[in-house]
């Protein structure tokens, strides 16, 4: 049951996350450029109903993430929360007017194929104590540390470099989000409203607050095209390692479950990539 409930939890998540996307970004793109990393930013696009509209649905998305992560582990919920494009780019067909191709279909299918495949050998998650703060120390110093280099080279970079470095910084904030979650979850699955007393829901909102100004930063630098892919791809990634790390969590282990783990991966980084070379996207 519990396995049940976070792989719906984290599919409806990623399909709300894949819709916010698309609204979020065309609303980011019309925001000036000298408000990228700025507060200023969020409280500008809050004017835009088509940006609130897409901030409902993150809110969503992120509601639903919590409750597949309060059930089920990081390496199980990521993969699926990372099929969010598989669900944006039907919505972008539609509101332009334009067919999926063959290779837009081809991209969903690797897509969501490849994790399919990552998941079907996946070992049973077991139960682990939830990290202390020092153990969390060095994935909070290493993380934010490395959104902020990455954050000043992309405000010296050109369009291009400067929307995939904020993305990067994006997807890392957001696989710290992700685990800080894991950790929140668990705390008030287990004592109610006594998790308030602990400092992962706190970390929780100034995170997600960073993750999401570099992520509209990301949108109003350029394409969809670049950011999305790139936060789809790193996202999951960066929080199934801090799983590992931190929590415990398991991959494959036999190098036959681990072969399939790796050509899984793979597939669904090829799959995002075609993705990304769609005209729906590139427009």
């Amino acid at each position: 049951m519990d396995t049940a409930v976070a792989v719906a939890a984290a599919l409806l998540s990623a399909a709300a996350f894949g819709f916010a996307s698309v609204l979020q970004q065309k609303a980011a793109q019309q925001a000036p450029a000298q408000e990228a990393l700025r507060l200023r930013l969020l409280l500008g696009l809050a004017r835009r109903r088509a940006w609130l509209a897409g901030m409902a649905l993150v809110v969503l998305s992120y509601a639903l993430l919590g409750l597949a992560l309060a059930f089920g582990p990081l390496v199980l919920v990521q993969p699926l929360a990372a099929t969010d494009l598989v669900f944006a780019l039907p919505l972008l067909a539609r509101r332009r007017g334009m067919p999926l191709t063959r290779r837009d279909t081809a991209g969903i299918a690797c897509t969501a194929g490849g994790i399919a495949m990552f998941l079907a050998v996946l070992p049973p998650a077991e139960a682990a104590p939830v990290p202390t703060a020092v153990e969390w120390l060095p994935v909070l110093v290493g993380t934010g540390g490395a959104a902020v280099v990455l954050a000043a080279v992309g405000r010296r970079s050109r369009a291009a470099a400067r929307t995939a470095l904020y993305a990067i910084a994006a997807a890392l904030m957001f696989a710290l989000l992700d685990s800080l979650t894991k950790s929140a979850g668990r705390w008030f699955r287990g004592e109610g409203l006594d998790g308030f007393w602990h400092w992962e829901p706190y970390a929780v909102v100034v995170v997600g607050v960073i993750g999401l100004v570099l992520s509209q930063s990301s949108y109003q630098a350029g394409s969809l095209a670049i950011s999305l892919p790139i936060i789809d791809c790193l996202e999951p990634a960066g929080a199934v390692l801090i799983g590992v790390v931190l929590f415990g969590e398991q991959l494959a282990t036999s190098p036959g479950a681990l072969a399939v783990q790796a050509v899984g991966a793979a597939t669904a980084v090829a799959g995002i990539v075609v993705l990304d070379r769609s005209p729906l996207a590139r427009a």
